[in-house]
């Protein structure tokens, strides 16, 4: 794709294989397509990377974190499984708007929490929200162990953040589906692979291989779950699409 700005003319000429079109820059089409470059530049040159939240670096668009709590607050689940801990941003983050709601746990799961982020986790004020569980997210005893955890009258929302090979998001939609609660979501983060083949940084694998194809995938023979990105609450604008790296992520059990 070849795309042409001219601030003076205020257009944006789009070329691609075809006929070339013009918008105007300042459109809602302009918008998207500007968008979609601005998410592959920004995560090949790791702009993800440059925040935290209440002091724990969190790997996430700030977009989808803000996103997401409005997901959290209007569904208010009573626990979040987050498979992936890395630095525990995320963890802080979903406690922190627990804390705030004056109701919620999290149980991170991660195949190996390297000691200096258990430390600091396990240190945090906001840690009494929080279960560290350290295994495969896929493996029977883990799955069991979490399933143990969690209360019969208890709201769960699953976030799915740890190998993001189609694969394995496909084992974990299948092992942690059943504990979502109707009008809940389990979340398959991170399909903007998909996306990102063809910058530096990607892998030419992801044209197929990403979490997005495993949500599709799953939500094709589980017809109790619908893909279906949340409703925006509060929009003054004409957009309608998220800027993402979760497309295709969230899918709502019925």
């Amino acid at each position: 794709m070849k795309l042409t700005i001219d601030t003076e003319a205020q257009t944006l000429s789009c070329e691609d294989g075809g006929t070339p079109r013009s918008l105007p820059l300042y459109s809602d089409a302009a918008f998207d397509l500007l968008s979609q470059q601005w998410l592959k530049i920004g995560w090949n040159q790791k702009y993800a990377y440059s925040f935290s939240w209440m002091g724990r670096p969190i790997i996430q668009l700030p977009e989808d974190m803000v996103r997401t709590q409005e997901v959290i607050y209007r569904v208010r689940p009573d626990l979040i499984i987050e498979t992936g801990v890395a630095h525990g941003g995320s963890l802080i983050f979903y406690a922190s708007l627990f804390k705030a709601m004056g109701k919620g746990r999290v149980i991170g799961i991660d195949i190996e929490i390297r000691p200096h982020n258990r430390q600091a986790i396990e240190a945090h004020e906001l840690f009494q929200h929080i279960t560290l569980i350290e295994g495969s997210s896929t493996a029977s005893a883990i799955v069991e162990k979490v399933k143990s955890m969690v209360k019969p009258s208890e709201t769960v929302m699953v976030i799915l953040d740890s190998n993001h090979t189609k694969q394995h998001v496909l084992d974990e939609l299948v092992a942690y589906h059943d504990l979502v609660t109707p009008g809940s979501y389990i979340v398959a983060t991170d399909g903007s692979m998909k996306d990102l083949h063809d910058v530096p940084r990607g892998k030419p694998e992801w044209s197929w291989d990403h979490p997005t194809a495993a949500a599709a995938e799953f939500a094709a023979t589980h017809p109790q779950f619908v893909i279906e990105q949340p409703a925006w609450p509060f929009n003054e604008s004409k957009l309608k699409h998220n800027l993402t790296y979760w497309p295709g992520a969230w899918l709502r059990r019925r």
